[in-house]
């Protein structure tokens, strides 16, 4: 696409949204919490499972204040079945930071906006333009493959000048006076038409600026890195006191989180295999081989849980699904 058609490329694509659009609940507040809750959420998750859980998460949480003023246990229970838990830390970071600065009130300036933690270029792009409507650049995967294909780009979008080639084009395209509805249109175009396996060419808006010589060849990615299989040997050691769980220390994935206690293979060799669980995390395959015991001391970090709390300590989707189903076998 040529310099001169950017303006009416950010026109038809904003005309076609404001037509098609998809009506999502976070598309119908301008309340910067809100939308930054959204957003978060929404980083590595799909929408379907987002769809499900927001309202009522919104709902327990309905403004900074309201997840500033509970400990960190609470917020990670609340955030149970969407992963990435750092999200949900940085989150409650940014609320207790809204809090303490500006008295509840979330900022309005762009510096503000970008001082809180966990806000990075797309989230800040993402809350200027879907709050204040205004005219901040924001790139996600489904934009670095519409800017691939319309630019017919071969530059790998996962590479440094890929993410800088596509943040310049952000800046440049995007709508200086519906933003809003420009930069949520180009993420759904990616989302909804020009999908990265079967793209509908023929149904989309701006198909007269596209350049794309071979759409499904684009967008070009370095090559992935390889998944690894990996097992893990844990105990499921239940006595009258409770199931033994270990909590994460600081600076682990999961920190502040429980798991089923982990072993070495050779310290489980003789108790009998209870269950197998297979799961994935980012590029692992994990294999979960649980034995079972009844008499465990604890370790460091380490503590039975009565069964009667096993529903309020956050734990993540792998441990909760497993504990669930034996502790209620149990």
């Amino acid at each position: 696409m040529q310099k001169k058609h950017y303006k009416e490329f950010a026109q038809v694509l904003t005309d076609w949204f404001a037509t098609h659009g998809k009506n999502y609940p976070w598309r119908n507040t301008t309340d910067p919490w809100a939308i930054l809750v959204s957003e978060i959420m929404l980083q590595q998750t799909t929408i379907p499972t987002v769809l499900g859980r927001y309202e009522a998460w919104m709902q327990q949480f309905p403004t900074p204040a309201d997840l500033a003023k509970v400990d960190e246990q609470t917020a990670l229970r609340s955030w149970e079945g969407l992963g990435y838990y750092r999200r949900v830390r940085a989150l409650r970071a940014a609320a207790i930071a809204i809090v303490e600065q500006y008295g509840g009130i979330f900022p309005t300036e762009e510096a503000a906006i970008r001082a809180l933690p966990g806000i990075g270029d797309y989230t800040a792009g993402a809350v200027l333009s879907f709050a204040f409507n205004k005219p901040a650049p924001l790139v996600d995967a489904n934009v670095s493959r519409v800017f691939a294909r319309v630019f017919n780009d071969n530059t790998p979008v996962d590479s440094p000048a890929g993410r800088k080639r596509h943040w310049a084009l952000a800046a440049e395209l995007v709508h200086k006076d519906n933003p809003r509805y420009y930069n949520s249109a180009l993420m759904e175009l990616g989302q909804t038409i020009c999908t990265a396996s079967a793209p509908t060419c023929q149904l989309c808006p701006v198909r007269e600026f596209c350049a794309a010589e071979n759409p499904t060849s684009l967008p070009v990615k370095l090559p992935q890195k390889e998944i690894l299989q990996t097992a893990h040997h844990d105990l499921w050691c239940m006595t009258s006191q409770g199931l033994l769980m270990e909590k994460q220390a600081n600076g682990k994935r999961h920190e502040g989180m429980y798991r089923l206690p982990q072993r070495k293979q050779e310290e489980v060799a003789q108790l009998p295999l209870l269950t197998t669980q297979k799961y994935s995390v980012t590029r692992y395959k994990v294999t979960r081989y649980l034995y079972a015991t009844e008499s465990e001391l604890p370790r460091v970090n380490e503590v039975f849980i009565p069964l009667s709390a096993l529903p309020k300590i956050p734990m993540a989707s792998p441990d909760r699904k497993i504990v669930n189903k034996l502790s209620n076998r149990s």
